[in-house]
């Protein structure tokens, strides 16, 4: 059963994101309710976190930063983010579901 932060599209993983900045390390902190947090030691700060966010998660799903983008929640704390077809997955999603 699929998890309420996430969503396949036509090859795409489709990510529910809280992202906490200024944190002290970037990394996965867990599902929280119907979202994915995130911290980031990135300041929101002339869209530094937002470009912070999808360098990481490029990194995290092995695939090209071109392919993460934000699809939603630029000046928000809330984000949706689509990775075209990561090699490889955040805990709790399942591929199978693709």
């Amino acid at each position: 059963m699929p998890k309420p932060w996430y969503r396949w599209n036509n090859g795409a993983l489709i990510l529910d994101i809280r992202v906490q900045s200024r944190a002290s390390c970037n990394e996965i902190a867990g599902p929280r309710g119907d979202r994915l947090k995130i911290r980031l030691t990135a300041p929101p700060v002339d869209g530094k976190a937002n470009q912070h966010l999808l360098k990481y998660l490029a990194n995290l799903c092995g695939v090209r930063r071109n392919q993460v983008s934000l699809i939603a929640g630029t000046n928000s704390r809330n984000k949706r983010i689509a990775i075209e077809f990561p090699k490889t997955l955040p805990t709790g999603v399942d591929p199978s579901e693709l």
